[in-house]
């Protein structure tokens, strides 16, 4: 459970679902700027020790104050640096998927002479890294990632991180599509380090949308997977199980 409530977790739940009321759980507090949100807002806060509504204003804010100040006094590290920094991580990440996105435009060119279909896909997961990027500046919605099912590769496993269904080698440089093997090779390699990324980023935050982003980024590699095993033996899947 969320120990603290902050600002931009507040907003992230309005965008979903417009709210009026916001209940506190037990143990819970909120932030200073989670406060000012609801203020502002004119919201009504709900505490488990509490059987009225307390109605949050710029005017009549005792409880939320009281809960700011305990806040501030378990907290030894300052809101505007943790805010800053948390900014920063957000724009570092930003800037690795938009180097991404280029990664799959310029692959999806290069492809696109010899084999049509692949380089529509690769499109494809590319707009989806896109997708991904808008969630992570606040500015849209994750979008869902369909599995096509395959020997390895099910509803139930297409989100988790699953081992390459074999490891691309020397030997891969002599197929016929050996080109485009490799360069979705190295976009696979890429989403991988985007990992650690995304943990750095939302490592204080809510885990709930760190959990989905992780799944959606799972779900692109285990399609560029694949694309890979297409490539190498057309319809056959080329996973040992």
């Amino acid at each position: 459970m969320i120990k603290f409530i902050t600002e931009e977790y507040l907003r992230d739940l309005y965008r979903k679902e417009p709210f009026d009321t916001y209940k506190l759980q037990q143990g819970q507090r909120l932030t200073p700027g989670a406060a000012q949100y609801l203020s502002d807002k004119r919201m009504k806060l709900i505490t488990d020790d509490s059987k009225a509504n307390t109605k949050v204003n710029a005017n009549s804010q005792v409880k939320v104050v009281k809960q700011v100040e305990e806040v501030k006094q378990d907290s030894s590290t300052n809101s505007s640096l943790n805010s800053n920094l948390n900014l920063d991580l957000r724009k570092k990440l930003c800037c690795k998927l938009k180097s991404i996105e280029a990664t799959f435009l310029v692959t999806s060119s290069e492809i696109l002479k010899e084999d049509i279909i692949l380089a529509q896909n690769i499109i494809s997961l590319g707009r989806k890294i896109s997708n991904i990027r808008s969630v992570v500046e606040g500015k849209g919605t994750l979008e869902p990632i369909y599995c096509r099912e395959c020997t390895g590769m099910n509803s139930l496993n297409f989100t988790t991180e699953i081992e390459d269904c074999f490891e691309i080698t020397e030997f891969h440089m002599q197929l016929d599509k050996s080109s485009a093997i490799l360069k979705i090779h190295v976009l696979r390699c890429a989403l991988r380090e985007l990992h650690f990324e995304i943990i750095d980023t939302y490592k204080n935050d809510d885990n709930d949308l760190k959990d989905r982003i992780m799944k959606n980024i799972n779900s692109i590699i285990n399609s560029l997977s694949q694309l890979i095993c297409s490539a190498v033996g057309g319809k056959q899947c080329q996973r040992k199980i």
